[in-house]
């Protein structure tokens, strides 16, 4: 198909001269091992969104990627892989593509420094135009694409055949006779094949939306256009929005795609459809994207987003170790890291799951990556939390590492003067780095020494977890460990410290010394003493981890621990699953900052909040949740056979107080993935709406066996937007599937 022109528009980059280097392509060196470094020629293919890559230029083993699967391209030897087998005087012309999910990196390195540059450059540029293509343009990228791949022998013509082969490319099942009555209706010309002009008649035929037809045509009353006042009339009634003429004007101006209509100020169909699947109209409340929320509390009233065993890239027995653990981590938004640390060779400290074969990365170069990337996504405070297990003179290499990479951003004394009584804000800490570890005093010492002992005992925070089935694991024997004063003084708000029980906290524990729980004791607490807990997380940190025995890097829920109050929920972040989903649902929104502001009654000492008694309160503001599932557009195929077609179903879900927690689910529709309509209505009682989130997930039915993920968004219940809204979904790595989404309209009443 002759769709290049297309294309290149579509990405802005017509004649740019990056694109026409991609375009043309060239050598570079693969390497996979110190031994194994091979020449393979890369380039860009037509599509502007598929890099084509052989051996040799013989075009028989090639292969390809898309650019939207590309991450990140790195400059110099940041990778694991470029760092362990390349040499140090090739450092300015290395550089690595990072994919997203679990896919490996692509190490290469060029002939110059400038040719690294300019692939580096140019690939960013390439992905960045891609990323922010409007959802209209991006459906339109995605079916040209399917076209040129249903064109078998390359004449810009579709045949009746080639017409069904691009229908099971996107992923809609369609009987011989509606492919034929389609065929004919296009095929003006009765030539048997479709070119040009009937080719879009077909794309028009295909795209329409009847679901939007109708909506707009209740309000189009100006010579069948949407005028300002049509609009606002729209936005104010279904949408539930404060809309005025000028914000009427502003989205004409924006989003009309025809000119003449926005010179008479007038919204068409196809603009008002624009305007529908723009991120400021979708059903995530746009003041949400950006930070909204009170930064100036202490931070222990935040929830904040935490990662478990961060350095693992799989399981926890034999998985690999990586520094792009904590890149990954990181860029989603994830405040609080783990390092486990042991002793290495020749005097450096290593990063591994002890008692296990996974493999092993050097604790500086993981400094060294969370110090480039900790505030790429968010500005607010990283914790570094530390697992030692060093000797003495391994803890001062660790200490010294930690002070020269991170520099001024680390926090060795508390901020202002004076002996602080509480904590800062995140607002107070944002670049900054906090330790969490063993201190070998606390922390008044530091102003009033006299006063002060040394703790009789430490322990590595494995070992605090009084649960019995730590004992079956690895069988440890609580013993001091010896602490490195350079290591301990780096300690200043976060100091780890054994849990025995809340009223022994209340007494005698600052409000710096936290405990991390593993999830079956923090699991009791929150159902049996979830107030108590609450008022704990009031004054202190808590860090809930997995149980030991999730071997294969498995998770648990979040949700009832954040009811209890606890800030610190650790999750294993390179685990795909749903409670992972539900963790990034909860941090998507406040500028995806990685902290959330806890309600009003879980920052009150006096609170009488317990989310399992449920007694009368303010956090009671019962709701009720009507939701109608519309349609489906442009769900992906989960197999590569040409025959599988998906049978959509959408289950939604909310998630908060044992309450509050419920699941709905529509139909299946049978062979249609591209453009299915349910029209169903579900309904949810939530009690307290600022803890709960909701949850739309699809899935491909399967009688015989489970259904199959296809995608999934959550977010909070108090992010929702009323109205007629267009649901992203995400994959399940959490990127966004281009075009795929969900139609719903949505209603919140008060139940009384």
């Amino acid at each position: 198909m002759e769709t290049n022109g297309i294309e290149n528009k579509k990405t802005g980059m017509e004649n740019d001269r990056d694109l026409q280097f991609l375009l043309q392509g060239g050598d570079l060196l693969k390497v996979r091992s110190s031994s194994w470094k091979k020449t393979r020629y890369f380039r860009l293919m037509e599509d502007c969104k598929t890099m084509f890559r052989e051996s040799k230029r013989t075009f028989k083993t090639s292969k390809t990627f898309l650019v939207d699967d590309i991450s990140a391209v790195r400059m110099g030897r940041q990778s694991d892989g470029l760092r362990k087998n390349t040499e140090e005087h090739v450092e300015s012309r290395c550089f690595s593509i990072m994919f997203k999910g679990r896919r490996k990196n692509l190490d290469l390195i060029a002939s110059s420094e400038d040719e690294a540059r300019q692939w580096v450059d140019s690939l960013e540029k390439i992905r960045s135009s891609l990323n922010n293509l409007s959802t209209q343009a991006k459906t339109e990228h995605w079916i040209f694409s399917c076209l040129r791949k249903s064109d078998k022998n390359k004449d810009d013509k579709l045949s009746l055949s080639e017409l069904k082969n691009f229908m099971h490319l996107i992923n809609i099942e369609v009987d011989d006779d509606y492919a034929e009555m389609l065929f004919e209706k296009c095929d003006k010309s009765n030539s048997g094949y479709l070119a040009g002009e009937e080719i879009k008649l077909f794309y028009d035929l295909l795209t329409h939306r009847e679901e939007i037809d109708v909506i707009y045509g209740e309000y189009a009353k100006t010579s069948g256009f949407m005028s300002p006042q049509n609009l606002v009339d729209f936005l104010k009634k279904e949408q539930r929005e404060d809309a005025t003429l000028a914000d009427a004007h502003n989205i004409i101006q924006k989003h009309e795609p025809d000119e003449n209509a926005k010179e008479k100020k007038l919204l068409s169909k196809d603009g008002f459809l624009m305007y529908m699947r723009h991120p400021e109209a979708l059903v995530l409340n746009p003041d949400h994207r950006e930070v909204y929320q009170d930064m100036d509390q202490p931070l222990n009233h935040y929830f904040i987003s935490s990662s478990h065993n961060t350095y693992l890239m799989e399981d926890q027995l034999q998985g690999p170790s990586s520094t792009e653990a904590y890149v990954r981590a990181l860029l989603k938004g994830c405040r609080c890291v783990e390092l486990d640390c042991w002793d290495g060779s020749e005097g450096e400290p290593e990063i591994y799951h002890g008692y296990t074969l996974t493999s092993k990365i050097l604790f500086k170069d993981a400094i060294k990556a969370i110090k480039e990337y900790a505030f790429k996504t968010s500005d607010y405070p990283v914790i570094l939390s530390l697992e030692n297990h060093c000797s003495v003179e391994q803890q001062e290499v660790m200490a010294h590492h930690m002070s020269s990479i991170l520099g001024s951003a680390l926090v060795t004394s508390p901020l202002g003067h004076g002996m602080p009584k509480g904590f800062p804000s995140p607002e107070e800490l944002k670049g900054k780095f906090l330790i969490k570890g063993k201190r070998l005093n606390k922390l008044e010492a530091t102003f009033a020494p006299d006063n002060t002992e040394d703790d009789e005992e430490d322990v590595t925070e494995e070992e605090e977890s009084d649960d019995e089935d730590q004992e079956q694991e690895k069988k440890k024997v609580k013993k001091k460990l010896k602490l490195a004063k350079a290591l301990s003084d780096m300690v200043v708000y976060c100091k780890s410290v054994h849990f025995h029980g809340f009223e022994d906290a209340r007494q005698h524990l600052s409000f710096y010394e936290m405990s991390s729980f593993k999830e079956n004791k923090a699991l009791e607490l929150a159902g049996e003493s979830a107030n108590a807990y609450i008022h704990h997380n009031v004054e202190k940190l808590s860090r809930i981890y997995p149980a030991g025995s999730r071997t294969n890097s498995s998770n648990y829920s979040p949700v009832p621990l954040w009811s209890a109050g606890c800030q610190v929920v650790a999750l294993n972040f390179q685990t795909t699953c749903s409670d992972m989903d539900v963790n990034q649902g909860r941090f998507l929104i406040n500028g995806k900052s990685g902290y959330v502001l806890k309600p009003d009654y879980m920052r009150d000492p006096a609170s009488e909040f317990d989310p399992v008694t449920l007694t009368r309160g303010d956090w009671l503001q019962h709701k009720m949740l009507h939701i109608m599932v519309i349609s489906g557009q442009q769900l992906p195929k989960l197999s590569k056979k040409k025959s599988s077609i998906v049978d959509p179903l959408v289950r939604v879900e909310v998630y908060g107080v044992p309450d509050d927690n419920a699941e709905e689910k529509t139909s299946a529709i049978d062979n249609n993935g591209f453009n299915p309509e349910w029209n169903e209505n579900m309904e949810f009682n939530v009690h307290v709406p600022e803890l709960a989130l909701v949850r739309f997930t699809v899935e491909d039915h399967d009688s015989a066996t489970s259904n199959e993920f296809v995608g999934q968004y959550t977010l909070p219940f108090n992010s929702l937007r009323m109205g007629y809204r267009h649901v992203p979904l995400l994959n399940k790595n959490g990127d966004v599937l281009p075009s795929a989404g969900l139609f719903v309209y949505i209603m919140v009443t008060d139940a009384n």
